[in-house]
């Protein structure tokens, strides 16, 4: 592999130039070489702001995948291209990294990891809130036992009224659903990494239509069309992991609840417990005496400095980045984020059947 990865992008939208596009061209070792979207001007666009000198415009991305010299493919479409582009990129030669979810079924999710162990090109799904500063001193303290046996676990992925009114947000065909796949797949993937847990056993689920049908609703992004709102507003899902072990899963775009979370989580071990909302607290009994401690991200060493600051994007695509050049493996695996997609999935089977769903 060469020291300067050339990448394309296939899907020039909001997660493309809000999250990819300016961390990738933040990094010395990249070339932002080739851009594809359906819509030709906004790949263009995307070239013009941050394509390398000489960058390559396609309106399909079959025709980016021809190109040889491209080392590494983001895919940034809806989540029913997800499978389709990253596995013709992992075939013709190309590493991967696809948004989140990794796809809008279970059954396209195994077929991306396997089609990555087939070609042995490395694949990953950006579930960037896996490098916020309070996840990565978790996984440390997880690691390391300070929680002991994690037993009992929350997903929050809960916004009062954060109805996504742009893009292909409700569409089912295109998304494969709502909040749950959208918002609850970073809090339910965020959850099991810092349990180290990927072997579940059952799923009951629940998912509700209660306030999308409403015309006019207060919402951050404006009223939603009714409709065009073919998701659900909210889904739940309880899930028993084979080590006895219970996450319980919450999602919604839209409820009547104050104290809202979204990518956060509630851990409870046989040592102690964690939870974060608008900081990290860390609880448990030391000396015969119950005790809760806050752990502090923004202490100065200094008044005139603060150390070097990057953010959970820029951390997430630069490892990344290593990962290839280095030839590691990266920290989000194909065969974690297809077990996430499996429990979704789950949960909206089970909400159909009206049935617990077994993995065995």
């Amino acid at each position: 592999m060469r020291d300067r990865l050339k990448v394309g992008i296939v899907g020039c939208g909001s997660i493309a130039n809000g999250k990819h596009l300016p961390s990738l061209s933040k990094l010395p070792h990249v070339e932002l070489s080739a851009f594809s979207d359906i819509a030709a001007e906004r790949a263009e666009q995307a070239a013009e702001k941050f394509g390398a000198p000489g960058a390559r415009v396609y309106a399909d991305y079959r025709e980016l995948l021809l190109d040889g010299s491209i080392d590494v493919v983001h895919v940034c479409t809806p989540n029913d291209a997800h499978a389709e582009v990253s596995i013709a990129a992992l075939e013709a030669g190309k590493h991967v990294m696809c948004e989140k979810p990794m796809a809008k079924t279970a059954a396209d999710a195994r077929r991306m990891a396997e089609a990555a162990r087939r070609t042995g090109k490395k694949l990953t799904i950006g579930y960037n809130n896996r490098f916020r500063p309070d996840s990565q001193y978790m996984k440390q303290a997880c690691a390391n036992g300070d929680l002991g046996e994690i037993y009992f676990a929350k997903a929050h992925a809960l916004r009062r009224r954060g109805v996504p009114t742009w893009g292909v947000f409700l569409d089912r065909e295109k998304q494969g659903g709502g909040p749950l796949i959208d918002i609850g797949t970073h809090a339910l993937d965020l959850t099991l990494w810092l349990m180290d847990n990927y072997e579940p056993r059952a799923v009951l689920g629940t998912s509700y239509r209660k306030l999308a049908p409403r015309k006019g609703a207060a919402n951050a992004g404006g009223s939603w069309d009714p409709e065009t709102f073919t998701v659900e507003d909210a889904a739940f899902g309880m899930v028993v992991m084979k080590n006895g072990a219970t996450v319980m899963l919450e999602s919604s775009w839209a409820i009547n609840m104050v104290d809202t979370l979204e990518a956060r989580y509630t851990l409870c071990g046989t040592e102690g417990g964690a939870d974060v909302k608008d900081r990290l607290r860390l609880n448990g009994e030391k000396y015969g005496r119950l005790y809760e401690n806050e752990v502090k991200f923004d202490v100065k060493g200094a008044d005139f400095f603060t150390g070097r600051k990057e953010s959970m994007h820029d951390r997430e695509i630069r490892l990344w980045i290593e990962a290839v050049l280095n030839d590691t493996q990266p920290v989000v695996t194909p065969e974690q984020a297809c077990v996430v997609s499996e429990i979704i999935e789950a949960v909206y089977e089970s909400n159909r059947t009206g049935r617990a769903v077994y993995f065995d």
